[in-house]
């Protein structure tokens, strides 16, 4: 089986907090997993200990067979990382901005405009991508910086609460590009979210995060037949509070 992430057995602390407490999970190219917990559960932690910004205090993860500990520098080259208050230059229109980044990425000019038109087209922006970015309201931008993570095609896409303080409409066109993309790419998705309804309706599988640990693990359906639940909210609910 091919695995897009196989994480063993990290740790964090901050000084005499253990932020991540021994965590082991795999995801599957193509495979969407989220991540479940309050504010300080751990879960920013391990996203940025996955994106190489952090590094583990033990254990190791495996990105496509290359370890976040001996080799950073090949991780960075196949895995892209949107934090939760991701921005763009907004003095640039949407579509100068995805030639720019695609210009980080690629040397050859046909590529440079593979990549830029994917990313027109994914983030579905239309005449907008004409206009400046700081014209663009919160949701138009997240699509844009969605896009802008995605167009690349990296093994691992790592999303920290991809929707934070998106409106319905604009909440629902971000987890359909996301599913979309993990289907026809198969890129595999980590994101995290403190929203049970974000990873009820987008991720093959979660977990449930409490402390820095690991609660529970599984698919929606199998976490809820766990906790007895109606709602992955009610399986969330009887999972942090019997811990």
């Amino acid at each position: 089986m091919n695995y897009a992430l196989d994480v063993q057995h990290i740790q964090k602390s901050y000084g005499q907090k253990q932020a991540v407490k021994d965590v082991s999970f795999r995801i599957q190219e193509g495979e969407i997993f989220g991540l479940m917990g309050m504010n300080g559960a751990g879960k920013t932690t391990i996203l940025r200990m996955l994106a190489t910004l952090l590094r583990p205090d033990a254990g190791d993860a495996l990105v496509s067979g290359n370890s976040i500990v001996k080799n950073p520098e090949k991780v960075r080259t196949c895995i892209s990382y949107l934090p939760d208050e991701a921005g763009a230059y907004k003095t640039m229109t949407g579509r100068n901005y995805l030639k720019f980044i695609a210009g980080l990425y690629f040397k050859e000019d046909r590529e440079q405009k593979e990549c830029t038109a994917l990313g027109e087209e994914i983030c579905g922006l239309g005449d907008a991508l004409n206009q400046k970015i700081s014209t663009y309201s919160r949701g138009m931008t997240r699509k844009l910086v969605l896009a802008r993570t995605v167009m690349t095609k990296p093994k691992l896409a790592i999303l920290d609460e991809p929707t934070s303080g998106l409106d319905v409409l604009n909440s629902l066109d971000i987890r359909k590009t996301i599913r979309n993309c993990a289907e026809t790419y198969g890129t595999a998705f980590l994101l995290s979210s403190h929203h049970m309804q974000e990873v009820s309706a987008t991720a093959h599988r979660g977990a449930i995060m409490k402390d820095g640990e690991f609660l529970a693990e599984g698919t929606p359906q199998e976490l809820l037949q766990k906790y007895q639940a109606a709602t992955l909210e009610e399986a969330f609910e009887k999972a942090v509070r019997n811990a």
